[in-house]
């Protein structure tokens, strides 16, 4: 009873109106067309269609060294966590399926998880020192581990070089600083021809202000995460920053933001920058248009020299019910050892969470600098998270809708969402 009450409040928060980080931007994800899984076979539900060639590539590896056969499937990011809310109900869930940060606290304090903490202390290929410790603190809980780190991702900063070229404007580098960038923006808006120079919706948090909060001293959460930090002095003016030099002058209106991703409106030369996180790659680089008009560049930094990224990444996570719990670790431990995190990474899947298998990445679309993503690693700041991480970030991005829109002051706003979320974080 306890696991069911909890798991009502886990859903009782609306889905987000967003594409959140490392894969979540699911574009065209469909299921893989697999369905149902014979006797013996391993089930696995990831979200991003774009991941599962190299995936399944990697999960053909592993059958051919265990004999274990594996059923892979991509159900998209609206459905998936209600796939994964059924059957933590109903005892079905996936025998291996992705995690992510902002469900993570709530599914392992409710025992949906395999706990993998004995068996990696046993294993002879996971070595937890071997992963970023950030991603890896994701998947923890009470002195345990609940899933094998898979990726890391970063933010960088794309820009359609034809606009650039035709406003005479030099293109972004390490240079840049955020008024730079402000000032590009700015001269590359046109409005009455709907064209803008910078575009991100108030539901962007890490691929959007958050990375220019922890810039300019702000902060989300407190290291010991008692308290929001949305109500700084240094948070505040960091927003009223983004709000007066950006969203009122160079970017669409909420209402057109809302109506097409950034992805989309870079694609069809709407916009001339926006920030895009590396799980975004095969997306853009695939797209013809980007591909004759776009590149890629590090973040603009602050004006002491502080270029931050926020980063986050997936884990791979067994059920706890699983009947094929054994199976199901098995292809953790290989979907977590170096020559697996390798090959997911030159592969172009996505950078792997093992330390040191990504330099090679960048090379799955060599006409791009995706150099950019990995010199962004030199300064990450996790992912702000906590156990109601789906309430109150929700309820921060309304809120922003409202600043957006000219409804509250930012100031207010801001104050909001530190209300709101402190009462939330008490809860827990």
């Amino acid at each position: 009873m306890k696991k069911n009450r909890m798991l009502s409040v886990i859903w009782a928060a609306s889905m987000c109106t967003f594409l959140v980080a490392c894969g979540g931007s699911a574009g065209n994800n469909s299921d893989s067309g697999n369905s149902g899984n014979n006797p013996g076979t391993l089930s696995v539900s990831i979200w991003d269609n774009n991941q599962l060639p190299g995936l399944r590539s990697i999960m053909e590896d592993f059958t051919n060294e265990t004999g274990i056969p594996v059923d892979i499937q991509v159900v998209p990011w609206d459905q998936y966590w209600t796939l994964l809310e059924a059957g933590a109900q109903g005892g079905t869930l996936p025998d291996v399926f992705w995690m992510h940060s902002t469900y993570s606290q709530r599914f392992m304090r409710n025992d949906m998880l395999l706990d993998l903490t004995d068996r990696i202390a046993q294993s002879d290929v996971i070595d937890p020192d071997n992963y970023y410790q950030d991603v890896l603190g994701l998947y923890q809980y009470d002195g345990k581990t609940y899933a094998i780190p898979k990726d890391y991702d970063t933010i960088a900063l794309w820009y359609n070089k034809t606009m650039f070229d035709e406003a005479g404007i030099s293109y972004p580098d390490e240079t840049w600083t955020w008024e730079t960038l402000a000032d590009a923006a700015a001269k590359l808006t046109n409005k009455e021809k709907n064209i803008y120079g910078f575009a991100s919706p108030a539901a962007y948090n890490q691929d959007g202000y958050y990375n220019l909060i922890y810039d300019m001293g702000g902060y989300i959460l407190n290291e010991d995460k008692s308290a929001s930090g949305w109500d700084a002095p240094e948070t505040i003016a960091a927003m009223n920053w983004w709000y007066d030099n950006l969203v009122t002058v160079s970017m669409p209106t909420q209402e057109m933001m809302g109506e097409n991703t950034t992805d989309v409106l870079f694609s069809s030369g709407r916009s001339a920058m926006t920030l895009q996180g590396s799980w975004m790659i095969k997306s853009l680089t695939d797209n013809e248009y980007v591909a004759e008009n776009g590149d890629v560049a590090v973040l603009p930094m602050a004006n002491d020299g502080t270029r931050k990224t926020i980063y986050n990444g997936l884990g791979w996570a067994a059920a706890a019910e699983s009947p094929n719990a054994e199976s199901a670790w098995k292809l953790l431990e290989y979907l977590g050892s170096e020559g697996a995190q390798k090959k997911q990474a030159e592969s172009g899947v996505t950078m792997s969470a093992y330390i040191g298998t990504s330099d090679k990445w960048v090379d799955c679309a060599p006409d791009f600098n995706l150099q950019a993503y990995l010199d962004m690693a030199n300064d990450m700041v996790i992912r702000p998270y906590t156990a109601n991480t789906k309430i109150w970030e929700d309820y921060s991005q309304e809120v922003m809708v409202r600043v957006y829109t000219g409804e509250i002051t930012m100031e207010e706003g801001c104050r909001e969402i530190a209300a709101f979320m402190n009462e939330k974080m008490a809860e827990e």
